[in-house]
């Protein structure tokens, strides 16, 4: 199986560069993070100092690992899926399933293998990095040292492997396994989360203006509406395009364009309704919070240090996984696409009408995933703010919202627009000669 895999991945390295990029930034946070967990351990740390670090260690790692499992699954679902002629092509020849499936496995293992190797030394730059944070702002002592052990490279190596070998395996499966019809467990995770997040947003109005765990109810409820939504992205995406009152040739072909090719988009747009609501319910909770503090004349106590600091680096984990996976995404949906931009342009369009369509499907997108993310991002926010102080739609809201959705639309449109115009590139006739 690993010879195979190493001879493939010999063969055609660039087509791996955007799962060892994930599997390089998985590690790398997991690594830092546990670091945390060594450094709590060492003789001589206080009692206060190691609660610190394990919680940070104990909350990011746990997000850094579904992310990583997203981030991997995202970029080896688009690799797997470029790759749908030749491991036909591998099917006729005599290979089975299960010899694809080896096949695929192992060359993601190996690729998180020495994406995990490579993040060792920039994980040990970043846990010293973080501890100083922690050490500036009065929550761990200055006498206790960086420690990188055997829990931070343990579970960077392992989470890694364990996340792409999976990954990988979802990946081949669903492509050897031929069309089939699926959605009735998908729809039960989406509503099951719709209404759990709904409960746990309501509950929020069960505690009192000062309880510590105030945060954590809002919070949830918005991540699990958002995943919920996420989870139904196909269906939504199905409903905004059948509303959508375009005109003119780049706006029929990109409602057209994404009507034929739904499963792509569904894709980004899951990736675009989290990023927005998990960043701005906690960036602008955060705030409000804080502001609160600072009006009561009270001082933070450790634990409202831990809370800030933990909140700041979930969502900036969030926020360079997100950006990973979207601009692998777009970029190889977007590049996959070479011939039919070919096709079109020998059919008579120019390259400033492809660019528009392209243009017209991200807007559309990038439009849809954001509103559905700020729903959900305000089903936590105003029940949070109402028990906090007394006020519906904070003033922190707008501006947060703006930055989220400024980061969102320069990904997104700037990816595929980039992309797209590096394809045009290319001589019509070559392009689809090239893609036949």
């Amino acid at each position: 199986m690993f010879m195979l895999a190493i001879r493939s991945i010999r063969h055609r390295p660039g087509r791996f560069l955007a799962t060892l990029l994930s599997a390089f930034l998985g590690a790398a946070i997991i690594m830092t993070f546990n670091s945390m967990h060594d450094t709590a351990t060492q003789d001589g740390v206080d009692s206060t100092s190691a609660e610190t670090l394990s919680t940070a260690a104990g909350v990011v790692g746990g997000y850094g690992t579904l992310l990583v499992f997203f981030a991997v699954a995202s970029a080896l679902t688009v690799n797997v899926r470029q790759r749908t002629a030749e491991l036909e092509l591998l099917r006729c020849s005599g290979a089975t399933p299960a010899q694809l499936k080896r096949m695929v496995v192992g060359e993601a293992v190996v690729v998180a293998l020495v994406g995990a190797a490579l993040a060792i030394g920039p994980a040990i730059l970043g846990g010293r990095a973080l501890l100083e944070i922690f050490q500036n702002s009065g929550q761990v002592a200055e006498s206790v040292d960086h420690s990188f052990g055997p829990i931070a490279l343990l579970s960077g190596i392992d989470i890694t492997l364990l996340a792409s070998a999976g990954a990988a395996f979802l990946a081949v499966r669903r492509a050897t396994r031929g069309p089939q019809r699926r959605g009735g467990a998908r729809k039960f995770l989406a509503y099951g989360a719709l209404l759990a997040g709904a409960a746990a947003a309501s509950s929020t109005f069960a505690f009192s203006t000062t309880d510590a765990a105030l945060m954590a109810a809002p919070a949830y409820g918005a991540i699990l509406l958002s995943v919920g939504f996420a989870l139904m992205a196909p269906r939504l995406l199905k409903g905004v395009l059948d509303r959508l009152p375009l005109s003119g040739a780049s706006g029929w072909l990109a409602v057209r364009n994404l009507r034929e090719r739904a499963a792509q988009p569904a894709g980004i747009l899951m990736s675009l309704i989290l990023f927005t609501a998990v960043a701005t319910a906690t960036l602008t909770m955060q705030a409000v919070e804080s502001d609160a503090v600072e009006a009561s004349g009270l001082t933070k106590s450790i634990d409202a240090k831990n809370l800030e600091t933990l909140n700041f680096t979930v969502v900036g984990i969030i926020v360079v996984f997100v950006c990973v996976m979207l601009v692998n995404s777009l970029y190889a949906a977007t590049s996959y696409r070479s011939r039919e931009f070919g096709q079109q342009r020998l059919a008579g369009a120019t390259p400033g009408q492809v660019l528009g369509t392209v243009g017209t499907e991200t807007l559309i997108l990038t439009v849809s995933g954001v509103l559905l993310g700020m729903v959900a991002a305000l089903a936590g926010i105003v029940p949070f703010t109402m028990v906090r102080t007394n006020g519906v739609l904070p003033g922190q809201a707008y501006g947060t919202a703006l930055a989220v959705v400024a980061i969102a639309a320069t990904v997104t449109l700037g990816t595929s627009l980039a992309t797209a115009r590096r394809m045009l590139r290319t001589p019509a006739v070559r392009a689809v000669a090239v893609a036949s």
